[in-house]
């Protein structure tokens, strides 16, 4: 029997704030949700806010998992961002960078693919 989509997912995003924390990032928040969406995970190192969009493989099938953040959904987590900024503001004063990045975790090989600054806001 395979592992259900949730259990993958998961999997994944423990990978990816494994891989976040040995790269010297505070987690600040995974699975934050606002009306307008989820972002899978926020880190911030010095003053770089990062929010991160993780997608996960199991095995190749043609396409590239982070072709599935196509505008519609960077549209989402922009908005969602936007929320988690103006609710944190006072926490995030000394931040002057913000980065929009794609993490791509392939199950099947053990690999991370970490795409900085995959999108930006205007």
């Amino acid at each position: 029997m395979g592992l259900s989509r949730k259990s993958i997912g998961k999997e994944a995003e423990t990978l990816v704030e494994n891989y976040f924390r040995k790269e010297n990032f505070e987690i600040l928040a995974r699975n934050y949700r606002a009306k307008t969406g989820e972002i899978d995970l926020i880190v911030k190192k010095g003053e770089t806010l990062v929010f991160v969009e993780i997608k996960s493989e199991l095995s190749s099938k043609g396409f590239f998992p982070e072709e599935k953040v196509d505008v519609r959904k960077q549209e989402k987590i922009k908005k969602t961002a936007e929320i988690f900024m103006l609710k944190n503001f006072q926490k995030l004063s000394k931040i002057k960078e913000i980065r929009f990045d794609v993490v791509v975790v392939s199950l099947e090989k053990g690999e991370i693919r970490h795409y900085e600054g995959a999108f930006f806001a205007e």
